[in-house]
């Protein structure tokens, strides 16, 4: 497949990206980022410009074991989930990309691993843009759909705690990773990876 190159040329020279603390990237995510909830989080980037916070980008533990082992057997604790990406709407198109890229440098040697929900809307234009390996769906080996049992307006989690609940059938989630390091680590991770590198122009989900 064909590398996707972007042009940050245009970008301003205020822009930079630097660690900023968990606390400070919590309150960020919880009331920015459309899921308003705290993730997980080990390392966390903040975009500044003029020394005001612009974007903030978070990597955590991953909240399930099997998807540590399922895409790093021999090593799980190598695996962060990307699990919440903001950025202010004003910028110039492709900050996004550019402020992801520059934040996957800034970790050590690590498979980095995210979702695009298809609840929200989402398919991975981004992760595509930055050339990161796509690893189909979630459930796409399973012959039948998978259903939550939700509460209008609530987490899945809360629904047998809250009554009033609801068969919905699971929206599914695209599955992407890269790794990060230098160009030898990169390529060592990217041999422990499991995690297939499809190719999602041909690779789609079922309807």
């Amino acid at each position: 497949m064909a590398e996707v190159e972007i042009d940050f040329s245009n970008f301003e020279v205020d822009l930079f990206v630097d660690q900023v603390s968990k606390s400070t990237a919590s309150e960020l995510v919880i009331e920015n980022h459309y899921l308003h909830r705290r993730p997980s989080i080990s390392h966390a980037f903040a975009l500044y410009q003029n020394c005001f916070v612009r974007g903030v980008i978070t990597f955590g533990t991953p909240p399930s074991r099997h998807l540590q082992m399922s895409a790093c057997p021999s090593d799980p604790s190598l695996v962060v989930e990307c699990n919440r990406i903001w950025v202010t709407d004003d910028l110039p198109k492709n900050t996004e990309s550019w402020f992801v890229s520059r934040a996957l440098k800034l970790l050590p040697p690590l498979i980095v691993v995210s979702y695009a929900d298809t609840a929200f809307g989402h398919v991975g234009y981004l992760y595509r843009s930055l050339n990161w390996k796509y690893a189909g769906w979630t459930d796409m080996e399973r012959k039948t759909p998978r259903f939550d049992y939700c509460v209008p307006g609530k987490h899945s989690r809360d629904a047998f705690r809250s009554g009033g609940w609801e068969r919905v059938r699971r929206k599914i989630k695209h599955k992407y990773w890269t790794t990060t390091g230098d160009k030898r680590e990169r390529k060592r991770l990217s041999i422990l990876c499991e995690w297939p590198s499809l190719d999602w122009h041909l690779d789609k989900p079922k309807a």
